[in-house]
């Protein structure tokens, strides 16, 4: 009976968390850069995050078209003006110029234009719409000088909408660029957080490890498994962050769900036993969890501008990643190596665990497909 009650403890808080993961969490970009007395930003929204912002009878409904962004086009030419606040010297001023337009990859962008005084020495900027979008929402923010070296750069979030730096290093050159750098350990941890954060909201994958650890037997099998998922998804992650090769997040989005259809059905049809081969699998799978990855380092434009400024986000990611990871494993592995040693769980613990991973991965699957 304690055992049938730690199963059934187990399903709950996996169905829990899958209700709290149904959506990845959303992730905007705010590029600006200070030429002179002017400051221009680029924000860039997914349309799945962008049109929560609109109201509910104006929302298009799946992926945006050309049609369907010129049916809300004047409502988001409206909306610009409302995403930022900008305050210099602690006097607010308002877009010169706004405009808003549909790139390629389904991706909404706004470009918004502001005229500052001269001789100004702080300026403030505020994202306000952050709180009327999910909490897991987070918006990476990087403002750099008129030679493009980074004068401060951020992840907010509802908590925490808020960045301010002085002026002052923006009117110079290349000597005041090189007073930015204590910017870089704050990238660092940013990125870090970053790619924790992605692996503890990212259920999918987490759901795809469960589902390949649940039904090893030897740590010798947990040890190749990890070490494969872990060279997989890094290999694919920096090759993608580097445009050498790119897979589309509309195909790596299903094939990640396809991967937990798979792995479960797998183990159900082998009944709890551990597949043999199963470490080819998860490299094979680890290859496209790694473009989910790289997505996120894509969207905050890591990689756009060649070669230079990748290595350090990269590596703080992949790193944020592994050890998401290692905290999750430490966790989880060792309640399922106690469960493992009664035989109740591995005739009914492991084919249970494994449907819910399935229906997930199902899940999953046809809402990034059929009901995108």
């Amino acid at each position: 009976m304690i055992h049938c009650r730690r199963l059934l403890l187990l399903i709950l808080s996996l169905w829990t968390a899958l209700a709290a993961c149904a959506h990845n969490p959303g992730l905007s970009t705010a590029q600006g850069q200070i030429f002179g007395d002017t400051l221009v930003l680029s924000i860039g929204f997914a349309p799945s995050d962008i049109q929560l912002l609109l109201p509910p009878d104006a929302r298009p409904a799946g992926r945006w078209s050309s049609a369907e962004f010129k049916s809300v086009e004047i409502l988001l030419q409206s909306l610009a003006p409302q995403l930022w606040e900008v305050r210099v010297d602690g006097a607010p001023i308002t877009p010169a110029e706004v405009s808003v337009e549909l790139l390629p990859g389904d991706n909404v962008n706004f470009r918004l234009m502001f005229l500052k005084p001269l001789g100004a020495k702080k300026m403030v900027l505020r994202a306000l719409k952050l709180g009327e979008l999910p909490p897991t929402h987070r918006e990476f923010v990087f403002i750099a000088d008129i030679t493009g070296a980074a004068l401060v750069r951020k992840l907010l979030n509802a908590q925490d909408d808020t960045l301010e730096f002085p002026l002052v290093a923006a009117m110079t050159t290349k000597a005041a660029a090189t007073e930015t750098g204590p910017a870089a350990p704050r990238g660092f941890w940013a990125f870090l957080r970053l790619g924790v954060g992605r692996i503890w909201m990212g259920c999918d994958h987490l759901l795809f490890l469960l589902a390949l650890l649940v039904v090893c037997r030897s740590f010798r099998s947990i040890a190749a498994i990890l070490a494969c998922f872990t060279l997989a998804h890094s290999l694919t992650l920096a090759l993608a962050t580097l445009n050498v090769v790119n897979l589309p997040g509309r195909i790596a989005g299903p094939a990640i769900a396809a991967s937990l259809v798979f792995v479960g059905v797998e183990n159900l049809l082998r009944r709890g036993a551990e597949p043999r081969g199963r470490w080819a699998v998860t490299f094979a799978f680890g290859l496209i969890h790694g473009f989910g990855f790289a997505r996120v380092l894509r969207d905050v434009s890591v990689g756009a501008a060649g070669g230079q400024g990748v290595a350090l986000p990269l590596f703080a990611f992949n790193l944020g990643v592994e050890t998401g990871l290692i905290a999750v494993a430490s966790i989880v592995l060792p309640i399922v190596w106690r469960l493992q040693k009664h035989p109740g769980f591995l005739r009914r613990g492991v084919p249970a665990l494994s449907a819910v991973v399935s229906a997930a991965g199902l899940y999953w699957f046809l809402g990034r497909t059929v009901f995108s």
